[in-house]
């Protein structure tokens, strides 16, 4: 099976894939690039015998990763523990395999690149590919499967984080979908997850409307990432929901190198 990791700016994510690109295990830990191959060994052991996995079942690992501190102890974490040399998503052999349209192409996170390879594999004509990390993205991709450039807003975290921090009195809150849909908070929670909710509903609404007069052509919206399910029940923006994008990019970017070789 292989091994994809999926290290971001928040959260690294290890899942098992099967030969038919199926998930059959995932397991999320917090980004520390101070963090050794030994202690992501040890964490990992003990969570894939807890799913009935050993070592032995992984075959290939394939790396995907906008902390590049965090790259090498990964690629050690490959070679000492799982004797395999890691496919690193964007180099060498595993180059992209779409047209990356952009003025500054060398800068695009893996992350959006994998996006877009696997919404493009799965989904035909002209698409948005919209990821709710740590960031905000958007991603635009034509009917050939060229990105074609994209958005990137503060993510919804990062926003709250900035609210909290510079004003004293207002408490942290739980981002979570509304019980109401009226917008009008009655107390400082409730307005706070008024502002915060609605506003980023508001701002996806109103970026799809405006990237799709741009656009000219129908287009399908793709969410991807921990908060689309929660904006998902209270608007109507998003065609297809796909938790796992990021991780079926690098699974099908991992087969396409092993079909060339």
């Amino acid at each position: 099976m292989l091994l994809a990791i999926d290290a971001g700016n928040t959260n690294l994510v290890f899942a098992l894939v099967d030969h038919e690109r199926q998930i059959r295990a995932r397991w999320r830990i917090a980004t520390d690039p101070r963090r050794t191959a030994d202690q992501y060994a040890v964490w990992l052991h003990q969570l894939l015998e807890l799913e009935g996995f050993t070592r032995d079942d992984v075959d290939a690992v394939i790396i995907g990763t906008v902390v590049p501190r965090a790259l090498h102890n990964l690629q050690v974490l490959s070679s000492k523990y799982f004797h395999r040399e890691a496919l690193v998503a964007g180099q060498g052999s595993a180059a992209w395999p779409i047209r990356l349209d952009v003025d500054e192409p060398e800068n695009v996170g893996a992350d959006r690149a994998l996006n877009v390879i696997a919404a493009h594999a799965k989904y035909p004509g002209d698409l948005v590919v919209i990821d709710f990390g740590t960031a905000t993205t958007l991603e635009v991709v034509d009917y050939s499967g060229a990105y074609k450039g994209g958005i990137i807003a503060p993510g919804i975290n990062l926003s709250l984080d900035a609210l909290v921090g510079a004003a004293a009195k207002l408490p942290r809150i739980a981002i979570e979908a509304p019980e109401s849909r009226s917008v009008i908070g009655r107390t400082t929670n409730s307005q706070m997850l008024s502002g915060i909710y609605w506003g980023y509903v508001a701002m996806i609404e109103g970026l799809l409307a405006r990237v799709k007069a741009e656009i000219g052509r129908p287009v399908t919206v793709v969410a991807t990432g921990g908060l689309a399910v929660l904006f998902n029940r209270h608007t109507d923006a998003f065609d297809a929901l796909e938790p796992d994008l990021t991780i079926q990019g690098l699974a099908l970017l991992h087969q396409q190198v092993t079909q060339k070789a």
